[in-house]
């Protein structure tokens, strides 16, 4: 049966991974969509594919994984005054909207801030 697979494996057949999540921001600065999915592909935008670095993509999966419980819960967090940019993030699991300054923030939410801008700059290399 491997043998079977490693044959198919050069027959031109493509399998679709799932995504791990989607992220929309919005906000003062410049707005932003990325969808990661489980082998690394990064969409910002919907332009072209990009692929994230192996370390980049084991970050993602760790970010997917803690977004469970808030996405699941359909965590909604409310900005605070002078907030820059807000988040929207789907995944299998369910939604979670926060802002950047919004109080009592989960760690996962700073870290996928964070995750989202190192995409743009050094991933899909826009300005932001």
């Amino acid at each position: 049966m491997l043998l079977l697979g490693l044959i198919c494996a050069g027959c031109g057949e493509s399998v679709e991974l799932p995504d791990l999540f989607v992220v929309q921001r919005t906000g003062t600065g410049p707005k932003l969509t990325v969808v990661v999915n489980e082998g690394g592909a990064v969409h910002c935008d919907g332009g072209p594919v990009h692929q994230l670095s192996d370390a980049q993509l084991v970050l993602a999966r760790g970010l997917q994984e803690e977004l469970q419980g808030p996405s699941a819960k359909h965590l909604a967090l409310a900005p605070r005054p002078a907030s820059v940019f807000s988040y929207y993030v789907r995944d299998a699991e369910g939604t979670v909207r926060f802002a950047d300054n919004s109080a009592g923030q989960p760690s996962v939410l700073r870290h996928l801030a964070y995750f989202v801008l190192e995409v743009q700059q050094r991933v899909c290399r826009s300005a932001g």
